[in-house]
């Protein structure tokens, strides 16, 4: 069986992986850091990396664009460097893709996002090669799992549906 990855930033990472993680189709996540310049990037030295989730998905039972409607259902991604109370460029919102069909799909969903009139107003996600992915220390793994009432800035929007423009495959 070929799994297939995503990364995704869109705020604090726990939150992130305790919802993306429940998704029909994902095998697997971690968290970490990426998009930045520092290299073995951790916690305390994060340099301009993103908090972001690396998911291994299952292609036959979910897609990259169910992935990233989920992803926009359950952060803003309207606010610049910014979920909940967390704020600077670490909790930017952006997609990270491994190939052109990923880039193609997350610009196409944009569209659609943007074109939806579901947000206030309008996606900054940034949209960006995936590069060097740092995993984050264990403390951050399954954070919220181990820690049920720990602090989340991500919720699943109830009747929050993507419709896909006509031109949108």
């Amino acid at each position: 069986m070929a799994y297939e990855k995503a990364v995704l930033a869109g705020g604090c990472f726990w939150g992130m992986q305790d919802l993306i993680r429940r998704q029909e189709g994902v095998v697997a996540t971690r968290v970490g850091y990426t998009g930045g310049d520092v290299a073995n990037a951790t916690y305390r030295n994060y340099g301009t990396h993103a908090e972001a989730i690396e998911i291994t998905y299952d292609p036959a039972r979910t897609s990259f664009r169910r992935i990233l409607e989920f992803f926009f259902q359950i952060h803003d991604p309207t606010i610049p460097n910014r979920q909940g109370n967390d704020r600077g460029l670490s909790y930017r919102s952006a997609i990270y893709y491994v190939d052109e069909d990923q880039c193609r799909i997350a610009e196409g969903t944009i569209a659609d996002v943007n074109a939806s009139g579901l947000w206030p107003g309008r996606v900054v996600t940034e949209v960006a090669p995936a590069g060097p992915f740092w995993e984050a220390e264990p403390e951050h793994q399954d954070y919220l799992e181990r820690h049920p009432n720990g602090y989340t800035c991500h919720f699943v929007r109830p009747n929050w549906r993507l419709p896909v423009r006509t031109a949108a495959e």
